[in-house]
């Protein structure tokens, strides 16, 4: 039903647009982008499709950081509805849990399938870390490249934002933020 109803008013857009329809380039170009929006670009937006995420003890007690950088980030501006785009860096340092590498990318994945502003998506990872990983010790960096400034208004090509959200000791103690920094590196 929902794809339904997007498909009719992409359909109205693209008519408003002067767009020919009728057109077998074009026909099916409504049902298409309502089913890329619902299934593919904003299925965040829909908390049942929050990854099954499982953590396990740590057994081994190890106290160091854990860095998994360069996660990919999609995202689409919630302003002007195009593309953001660049990477996440996630650190943490484990209390009684880790937690798989490939769930901090569907966790990343999962908050960027909705209309955002950077600021939001960063917030929103770090909260859901500290909340599974059962502790403070959490940082998250994000640094993307925003089509809204890329293809409209001031039209820059070069510029990267760059967020981040630190908590525990990332904010308390000196020597952890460094090595965040140190390990992540100069925005690229």
């Amino acid at each position: 039903m929902k794809e339904e109803k997007i498909a009719l008013h992409f359909a109205e857009i693209m008519k408003e647009l002067g767009l020919d329809l009728s057109n077998p380039s074009l026909i099916d170009s409504p049902k298409r982008v309502a089913k890329m929006y619902v299934r593919e670009i904003f299925k965040g937006l829909d908390e049942n499709n929050f990854p099954k995420i499982m953590t396990q003890p740590n057994e081994f007690n190890y106290n160091e950081m854990i860095i998994q950088k360069n996660i990919t980030v999609r995202s689409m501006c919630e302003h002007h509805f195009v593309p953001f785009i660049g990477f996440a860096h996630v650190a943490y340092i484990p209390n009684g849990k880790l937690i798989g590498i490939s769930k901090l990318n569907r966790i990343v994945d999962f908050y960027s399938s909705r209309p955002q502003v950077q600021e939001k998506l960063t917030h929103q990872i770090i909260s859901k870390l500290k909340n599974i990983l059962g502790t403070e010790d959490v940082a998250v960096v994000l640094d993307c490249e925003h089509f809204c400034i890329r293809l409209r208004g001031i039209k820059d090509e070069e510029s990267i934002l760059r967020t981040s959200s630190l908590s525990g000791k990332f904010m308390t103690e000196p020597s952890a933020r460094v090595e965040l920094f140190d390990s992540i590196g100069e925005i690229k």
